[in-house]
């Protein structure tokens, strides 16, 4: 009898996919993605046993029209009992290459049936016919470089298991659908090229060597960029990247990154950033870096609308929409979607991970890494240094200490540091200076708009900078920026700024923390509402910015505010209680480097162990065993941010009821074409879940194609709760009450 992995509607068995034919080739793809953490042999059973089911009479009558069968529970048995080293790690990839992976063990709050309910299931008869169709390893073990008895072993064996299950799902993926592109004359999805990354770093040279350092900050931008390029022979591990802000971190450490992996075979760059604003600038810098070749190398990754893929493979349309495996040469994406990824447990999420190995990932501003999750993400950010041939670069001004020599609870060790002398950087670089000056009212802030024609003030919440907006509008040269705006309307207004401020008219900016990560504008005076100290330093970064000014006339003053409305959200107030402790005792010079590692060492202190895993993840792991692994449980809890935000669609031009042209066509082709959902990421805005209720109850926002898509894309309906000043408003008390928090 043959056997057949997927059938063609309309067409005759002869134009089937045997399943011989697929699992050879799941395996052979796997195998390949794999070899980059040694793994090929692990990867290439998983591909062989995971349609093992499949060789069933019940499948085979589901091909033809039959009730669903269970065709991936056998592959998980037979490989614990084929390979009982490592067979348990196997059979969570197969068993979960469409569902997802499951807990080992039943617990509460499960979605997916456990493994170990799985395996006691009872199965349709398995066909010996895989037996001789099959070649399968006789023997495995771990890989070397995985111990399963170590103090971290296993959370090792998590993530070899998450990192195998990628190899499969991707492969399973990419076969599938090639299978059915041959069936309908379609490029094959291994047919499509990149520029290679020698070509890239040729385009990148050119650019950067047409940069004339014809002032003092720009010859040592320059000094700085040759320096961490004669660092790239070194060997792959762990790196810090410590400039001051104005040295040119981002094309320097791209510069590094590509010659680092041309030199050591590695795959890509990828380039992990905290805010999306700030992916969709460097996304943008970098394609134009690359020239022609730009479009095609850069992958940008931050989608507010993200595709549920696990059904990806039930029609023609759905296959088209396969989520991005990051096979690109150059990524740039969120730490959100990083990090959560690496804990996912959902085939669509964790399909990429492979394509993590062999890379150079480059963490800008890693000091904004959340603190309750802070030891899980440093543990993963080693074991992939450790085992899987990555070379991890911690880029920042403002430099964490998570150094196992700094006090660090399992901690970095042999970080490598690319910047000449950091020290001697801060001081050539340092361009403004930094005091406190204790408590303002908001009369008194208002006092200082009126005082000084240019001037940035930055407030903890959206509240604050509306209300302060309000009483400075009536003076010349007032703007105002809030994430209550959409992406596109805050351009606009900072391209405003940026004009005013190069005419040398008045241009008094109120904002919240929005403008602080890498923001191109240059004040001769910052304020910045009390904070952590990393945040203080982003603040400064906006004064004198080129450093054209002299220092003692470009100031970033510190305040506390006397208005209890405006208080910093609790996660925040910690950070500039430890940032008024660190003040006191480096009250001259407060962002030298020496205050900045005993802030974050105060800070890290304060916490605790325990309140940097503050969900116990790392515990969860240490108290398991193979055959417990909790790995729904723990993409459950991995979540970089707690309060859930949801996204309103605004499509008007602001001020106005005009549609947006852009809007207009996306929100008519998402029916036909769901990529226009890209088109709208500008247009989102983002508030907390007991605002959109209350928007949504009283017809303020209403859902586009509900019938398809529920309420993944909400629109504004209403232009007059848009304000070309305030951007998205909402008077009612309860909504204010809602948005209090939010930074």
């Amino acid at each position: 009898m043959k056997y057949y992995a997927h059938s063609v509607e309309g067409k005759s068995k002869e134009h089937w996919q045997t399943l011989e034919e697929h699992l050879r080739s799941v395996g052979d793809l796997a195998a390949n993605f794999a070899s980059a953490f040694y793994a090929q042999d692990h990867a290439q059973v998983a591909g062989l046993l995971h349609d093992l089911g499949k060789y069933t009479q019940e499948f085979q009558e589901r091909l033809d029209g039959g009730v669903r069968v269970d065709h991936s529970t056998w592959g998980a048995k037979k490989a614990i009992e084929l390979y009982p080293q490592i067979g348990q790690l196997l059979a969570y990839t197969i068993a979960g290459h469409h569902a997802g992976l499951a807990n080992g063990k039943t617990s509460e709050k499960q979605k997916i049936s456990s493994l170990e309910t799985r395996l006691a299931n009872e199965l349709p008869l398995l066909s010996s016919a895989w037996k001789e169709e099959l070649n399968l390893k006789e023997q495995l073990k771990l890989p070397a470089g995985f111990k399963a008895n170590s103090e971290r072993g296993l959370f090792q064996l998590s993530l070899l298991t998450r990192m195998l299950f990628s190899c499969l799902v991707d492969a399973d993926f990419i076969d599938t659908d090639n299978f059915y592109r041959k069936v309908e004359n379609k490029l094959l999805r291994h047919a499509y090229t990149y520029p290679s990354l020698a070509d890239l770093n040729k385009q990148l040279d050119k650019l950067l060597n047409s940069f004339k350092p014809d002032t003092p900050v720009k010859q040592l931008r320059s000094d700085i960029l040759q320096y961490v390029q004669n660092q790239a022979e070194q060997p792959p591990g762990l790196f810090s990247l410590t400039v001051p802000t104005g040295g040119g971190k981002s094309l320097t450490s791209l510069s590094f990154a590509l010659r680092h992996a041309i030199q050591h075979g590695m795959q890509r760059v990828i380039y992990v950033i905290p805010f999306t604003s700030i992916v969709e600038q460097n996304a943008a810098v970098f394609r134009e870096a690359f020239g022609e070749l730009g479009d095609d190398a850069v992958l940008e990754h931050h989608s507010a609308f993200e595709d549920d893929e696990s059904k990806a493979l039930e029609s023609k349309e759905k296959r088209q929409l396969a989520m991005q495996n990051w096979d690109a040469p150059i990524i740039v994406t969120t730490s959100v979607q990083f990090f959560e990824s690496l804990f996912a447990n959902r085939p669509s999420r964790c399909r990429k991970l492979h394509n993590i190995a062999n890379s150079v990932v480059i963490l800008d501003e890693v000091q904004t890494l959340p603190l309750k999750l802070l030891r899980p993400c440093v543990t993963l950010l080693d074991e992939l240094a450790l085992n899987y041939k990555t070379s991890l670069v911690l880029c920042t001004a403002t430099q964490p200490a998570l150094n196992k020599e700094q006090g660090f609870l399992h901690g970095f060790e042999n970080v490598r540091e690319l910047a000449p002398n950091p020290i001697e950087l801060y001081e050539k670089l340092r361009r403004v200076n930094v005091r406190h000056i204790g408590t303002l009212s908001d009369a008194e802030l208002v006092t200082e708009f009126e005082e000084n024609e240019q001037l940035l003030c930055i407030v903890n919440n959206r509240r604050h900078a509306r209300a302060l907006y309000q009483a400075i509008e009536h003076l010349p040269g007032t703007f105002h920026l809030t994430t209550l705006m959409y992406a596109k309307h805050r351009s606009e207004v900072l391209a405003e700024i940026r004009k005013t401020l190069k005419a040398g008219k008045p241009c008094r900016v109120v904002s919240t923390s929005l403008i602080e990560a890498g923001v191109d504008v240059d004040f001769p005076l910052v304020l910045r509402a009390e904070a952590g100290l990393d945040s203080i330093a982003q603040a400064a970064g906006r004064c004198n910015r080129e450093g054209l000014r002299d220092i003692n006339h470009s100031e970033t003053r510190v305040f506390a505010t006397n208005n209890e409305d405006w208080a910093p959200p609790p996660e925040l107030k910690q950070f500039a209680q430890v940032f008024r402790s660190v003040a006191r005792q480096h009250g001259d010079d407060l962002l030298s480097l020496k205050a900045v590692e005993d802030y974050f060492k105060q800070l890290y202190w304060q916490k605790g162990d325990q309140e940097l895993d503050a969900k116990n993840l790392l515990g969860l792991l240490k108290s398991s065993c193979p055959a417990s692994l909790p790995f729904e449980t723990l993409a459950q809890e991995f979540h970089f941010i707690e309060s859930k935000m949801l996204s309103i669609i605004v499509p008007f031009i602001p001020g106005t009821n005009q549609i947006q042209p852009d809007v207009e066509i996306a929100l008519k082709n998402l029916e036909y074409a769901p990529a226009a959902a890209k088109k709208l990421q500008t247009y989102l805005v983002q508030i907390p879940e007991r605002a959109f209720k209350e928007l949504k109850n009283s017809g303020a926002i209403y859902a586009v194609g509900e019938e398809r898509f529920g309420e993944q894309f909400m629109r504004l309906e209403n232009p007059d709760l848009y304000s070309a000043d305030y951007g998205l408003h909402w008077e009612n008390p309860e909504f204010i009450q809602a948005q209090s928090s939010v930074i």
